[in-house]
C-alpha cells in the first residue's frame, strides 16, 4: 500500500512539473494573450461609443443605435478570444467553442423563433425610410400615429389616444400605408341635391364654399367637383380638396367643417338634401274598395246593444 501510494505521489509531482515547464515555456504567450484580450475590452468601449456617435448622425431609433453599438462591441470581444486562444495555441479548443456555439446557437433559433423573427423585423423597420417617429400610418386594420418603434413590436397612437402594439413580423409582411409622405392630405366629401337643384349653381357654390373656409386653398382649380350618379332620389356629388396636414385627425376634422359649411350654404340658397323617398305609381283605373255601411251600422247596434 505504501509503495502503491509513493508511486502515485512521483506521478502527481511529474505530472505537476510538466505542467509546470509548460507554464514557462508558454508563459511569454500567455503575456501576450492577456495583453491582447485587455486591448480587445479597452477597445470593444471606444469602438462602441464611435459608433453611437455616428449613428447620432442617422435617423435610426434609439433602441436601434444602442443595439447596434453594442453588437459592435460584442464583436470585438469575440474577435480578441479567437485572437487569444491562437495565441495559446488552443485551436482545439476553439473548434470545439465553435462546433458548440453552432449547436446551441440552433437549439435558441427554434426555441425563439417568433421573438427572433420580430428582432429581424425591428432591424428592417429601423432601416426603411417610408417609417419614422411621429408619421401617421395604416397597416393590419390600425390607423395611429408612431410613438415607439423598438426590436419587439411598433407603437401607434390611435385618434381616441389608445395604443397599440403591432408585433415587428406583421408590419414588415403587411402593406402599410403612411399618410405622411406629402406635406398635404385630401379630403373627399360626398353629398346629394335633389332633381330640381340647377346643377352649376350648385357646383359653384360649394366650390366658393370651400374656397372662403380653407385657407390652405389659393384658387378654384384645387377643388375637384364631380357629379357622380343620378340616385334614387338625388344627384350624387363628390368633391375633393387639399389641407395643409398628414394626421388623419386633421382629415376627419376638416371633412365635418367642410359638411358644416356646405350645409349652411344650401339652406341659405334654399337648396335641399334629399332623403331616400319612395313613390307609388296607381293604374288608371285602380279604386280604394268602400267600407260596406250596414255592416258598420250593423256592428254600431250591436256595440250598443251589449251596452244597454
Amino acid at each position: 500500500m505504501k509503495e502503491q501510494f509513493e508511486n502515485a505521489w512521483s506521478e502527481m509531482i511529474a505530472k505537476l512539473e510538466s505542467w509546470f515547464d509548460a507554464l514557462i515555456l508558454n508563459l511569454p504567450n500567455i503575456l501576450i494573450a492577456i495583453f491582447v484580450f485587455i486591448i480587445a475590452l479597452i477597445s470593444s468601449r471606444y469602438i462602441s461609443n464611435g459608433v453611437s456617435r455616428l449613428l447620432d448622425k442617422t435617423k435610426l431609433q434609439a433602441s436601434m443605435k444602442s443595439l447596434l453599438s453594442k453588437m459592435v462591441s460584442i464583436a470585438v470581444v469575440l474577435l480578441g478570444i479567437f485572437l487569444v486562444l491562437g495565441i495559446l495555441n488552443l485551436s482545439r479548443a476553439l473548434n470545439t467553442i465553435l462546433a458548440g456555439a453552432g449547436v446551441v446557437g440552433l437549439a435558441v433559433g427554434l426555441a425563439l423563433q417568433g421573438a427572433l423573427a420580430n428582432t429581424y423585423s425591428g432591424i428592417v423597420l429601423s432601416y426603411i425610410k417610408h417609417i419614422k417617429f411621429g408619421d401617421w400610418i395604416e397597416t393590419n386594420g390600425f390607423e395611429g400615429e408612431v410613438v415607439d418603434l423598438d426590436l419587439r413590436s411598433v407603437t401607434l397612437k390611435q385618434p381616441d389616444n389608445n395604443l397599440v402594439y403591432l408585433p415587428n413580423k406583421l408590419v414588415v409582411e403587411n402593406p402599410i400605408k403612411n399618410f405622411s409622405t406629402t406635406a398635404q392630405s385630401r379630403v373627399i366629401l360626398n353629398c346629394g341635391v335633389e332633381y330640381s337643384s340647377d346643377l352649376e349653381f350648385v357646383r359653384n357654390l360649394v366650390q366658393n364654399t370651400i374656397l372662403e373656409n380653407f385657407g390652405s386653398i389659393d384658387n378654384r382649380d384645387e377643388i375637384i367637383f364631380l357629379y357622380q350618379e343620378f340616385g334614387d332620389s338625388s344627384i350624387n356629388f363628390e368633391t375633393r380638396f387639399w389641407i395643409e396636414s398628414t394626421s388623419a385627425l386633421e382629415v376627419a376634422k376638416a371633412k365635418t367643417d367642410a359638411m358644416i359649411f356646405i350645409k349652411k350654404a344650401f339652406d341659405e340658397n334654399n337648396i335641399n338634401i334629399p332623403f331616400p323617398i319612395r313613390t307609388l305609381d296607381f293604374p288608371e283605373r285602380f279604386t280604394l274598395p268602400k267600407e260596406n255601411k250596414n255592416t258598420s251600422n250593423g256592428k254600431k247596434n250591436n256595440n250598443g246593444g251589449s251596452g244597454e
